[in-house]
């Protein structure tokens, strides 16, 4: 079961910040939207209303609360940069009135109806990001932008929010600032990106002309852009770090890792068998999108503690969907034991649909590993 916030009138409740974006429910059909959200969009906190607990929450990263919503507000709004609210937008209106401060400091509120059919830019729409929040909001779950500023016209891609409703992480903050401003300012900006989703432009009106995607970082470095974003599961050799001097790294999640464990393994173990492994493969951590296995491991304390830790799915197969999936090198003291001939390797391909691997099954110590892509048209 997992920890329940309790609201009290006049105490600020202590939270758990892992993101720069909120999302709050309080009804059922809400619960269900923001639950779709944190899979579409990842890198969002999710808090809803404790009645609504499903039993995955605390591997999933969700925060329950019981009490009135309106108090959970004062230890949000000081924490993130934005705050998606399912909830009718005069009562979002009322609980936000008494904390507002001016428009340089208050987050960015969204709010989405109880349908999830409109997603609605309400405070700080500029400064504060709303208005490509709500844009990449609605995207996210296929509903309709609604943005009431008259200016906001440019129609361009959102730095800070590129590739968030896919739950891309940029790999630093640094120079969002720097970037931002040739994206605006309309100097030439070189996009290169080797994994990912493919549909990340939003508007209804072609791409800028200082926009220009490359398909390769040396095709982007011989064109000398003023600025670049970078999307990429690779990490970066050093021959490939000048566009970063005025570029943002995006790490698209893409890659899945396919993990069988002896029973007992620890936590620590198997996140030495995974930073090792795509080390190895020279991938980052931040690209990967859900640990897969085998159902016997369901339970399994190891992996759902590292799954925790950096809020990924454990996805598990039963050994007769595993054994659909070909392998290269089946096992029959693994089928004694399981009834699959395999549990990484087929796991990981089932998951990604793609027999490709980036690294073959590879035993270490425990732990046994397979890293597979997830590829986009």
């Amino acid at each position: 079961m997992s920890a329940i916030i309790q609201l009290e009138e006049g105490v600020i409740p202590d939270i758990i910040q892992k993101h720069e974006y909120a999302v709050v429910a309080i009804t059922k059909h809400g619960v269900q939207t923001g639950r779709r959200l944190l899979e579409n969009m990842g890198a969002v906190d999710l808090y809803y209303m404790g009645k609504f607990e499903a039993g995955d929450e605390q591997s999933r990263g969700i925060q329950l609360f019981n009490g009135s919503v309106r108090m959970l507000f004062p230890a949000l709004f000081p924490k993130y940069k934005g705050i998606i609210c399912i909830i009718s937008l005069g009562a979002v209106v009322r609980m936000i009135a008494p904390l507002l401060q001016d428009k340089k400091k208050d987050p960015g509120i969204v709010v989405i109806d109880d349908k999830g059919e409109h997603v609605i830019s309400v405070l700080s729409g500029h400064l504060g990001g709303a208005n490509e929040l709500t844009r990449e909001t609605a995207a996210a779950i296929g509903a309709r932008p609604v943005l009431t500023t008259a200016s906001d016209v440019q129609r361009t891609l959102p730095v800070d929010l590129f590739g968030r409703r896919f739950g891309w992480e940029w790999e630093s903050d640094a120079l969002l600032t720097p970037v931002s401003a040739a994206v605006v300012n309309e100097e030439p900006v070189a996009i290169v990106q080797e994994s990912g989703e493919r549909n990340w432009w939003m508007h209804d009106t072609p791409m800028p002309p200082n926009l220009v995607v490359y398909d390769s970082i040396a095709a982007a470095e011989a064109a000398a852009p003023n600025a670049a974003l970078i999307v990429t599961h690779r990490l970066l050799e050093e021959n490939e770090q000048k566009l970063l001097e005025n570029g943002v790294l995006y790490r698209p999640k893409v890659l899945a890792l396919g993990i069988g464990c002896n029973r007992g393994t620890s936590a620590e173990e198997i996140e030495a068998v995974i930073a090792s492994a795509l080390e190895g493969i020279r991938a980052s951590i931040r690209s990967v999108k859900a640990i897969c296995t085998i159902d016997l491991k369901k339970d399994e304390e190891g992996l759902l503690a590292v799954c925790a830790k950096y809020g990924w799915p454990l996805v598990t197969y039963t050994p007769s969907e595993l054994n659909e999936e070909e392998i290269s090198e089946p096992s029959e003291t693994v089928f004694k034991f399981t009834g699959a001939y395999g549990v990484s390797e087929p796991a990981v391909k089932r998951y990604t649909k793609n027999n490709e691997l980036l690294l073959g099954k590879q035993k270490s110590g425990n732990v046994t590993i397979s890293i597979g892509l997830i590829p986009f048209a």
